[in-house]
């Protein structure tokens, strides 16, 4: 799926010598997502001795991720993500064991990076986000009845899109913020998100149903132009990628139990989770295959491909 809570590093402001550091995000304020960036951010300036700040925009106030990406291509900001790295995401993979996505993800992080910096970028980190489970306004007790749901589609995301083709869902793009008023008014009878974020996200007031079976493993990144990147000095850049690393790493600690709180708060809320039956899951598999089939060459290149089956 694609990265919900998604970090962005989007400008640099040059001022005598210091750098003011621009991030925006998805992340409410309160999480412990957003502590965790918090509490970096402090321990930066401290440690640059304010030469490096960062001023961050939490849950979404410079827009969603589309609106960011767009400012990107025309140089307004600087933030972005290499094709190859959602292999991670690709649907019925790793969505049963979120230690092996990011294991995978880990194990090829020399690869991925590589790939980002081809595209100008300088990866801090990667987020395990979580995995993403599918909430709606209608009851679907099987595959079959899934087909002809309204389900949201997040702009331009290939994967999910190649996702629902394969289920034969009426895929419907939309923003992010507009989620929560076509759940409402009917645009959409469904949507998809890790459990955190669906609270974070308030989704759960518009829901009543969450399929209890994970289609797929979000992640999320922490990128930064290159162009941008090399207004840091030497010795600044070393101290920040060492206190990037210490903070998302505790991040993505937080992340799993939060995301095992945040199911069984949605089940407390009177969210009803459904099972589907074996004969439908056995499915998942068939659907994978045809996901990245649809995805090769296009999204994912044949190496990263061959790299994720082998690691099955």
């Amino acid at each position: 799926m694609k990265n919900i809570l998604l970090i962005f590093l989007l400008s640099f402001n040059s001022i005598a010598y210091s750098q003011k550091i621009k991030l925006a995000t998805l992340i409410p304020k309160g999480t412990n997502w957003a502590n965790t960036l918090k509490t970096m951010a402090d321990e930066i300036k401290k440690s640059t001795e304010g030469k490096v700040k960062l001023k961050i925009y939490y849950g979404g106030v410079q827009g969603d991720e589309v609106d960011v990406l767009r400012k990107t291509r025309i140089g307004q900001l600087h933030g972005g993500v290499s094709s190859d790295v959602r292999s991670v995401e690709v649907p019925f993979n790793f969505y049963h064991d979120e230690k092996k996505a990011m294991n995978f993800l880990t194990s090829n992080k020399q690869y991925f990076n590589q790939e980002i910096e081809k595209s100008n970028f300088v990866n801090l980190g990667f987020y395990g986000i979580g995995k993403v489970y599918v909430v709606s306004t209608k009851e679907v007790s099987n595959i079959q009845e899934m087909k002809g749901i309204k389900m949201w589609a997040w702009e331009g995301d290939k994967v999910v899109r190649a996702m629902m083709d394969s289920l034969e869902l009426v895929s419907v793009p939309l923003a992010l913020p507009d989620v929560m008023s076509s759940l409402s008014t009917g645009i959409i009878d469904a949507a998809y998100a890790p459990p955190l974020g669906i609270l974070a996200l308030q989704w759960q007031n518009k829901v009543k149903y969450l399929i209890d079976f994970p289609t797929a493993y979000s992640i999320g990144a922490l990128l930064l132009s290159q162009k941008q990147w090399k207004k840091v000095s030497p010795e600044h850049q070393k101290i920040v990628k060492k206190i990037a690393k210490k903070h998302i790493d505790k991040a993505n600690e937080l992340a799993i139990s939060d995301n095992q709180k945040s199911l069984k708060q949605l089940k407390e809320m009177g969210i009803k989770f459904i099972s589907f039956s074996e004969k439908d899951l056995s499915q998942a598999e068939k659907i994978r295959e045809d996901v990245i089939s649809k995805l090769d060459g296009s999204v994912l290149s044949k190496k990263i491909i061959q790299t994720l089956e082998s690691n099955r």
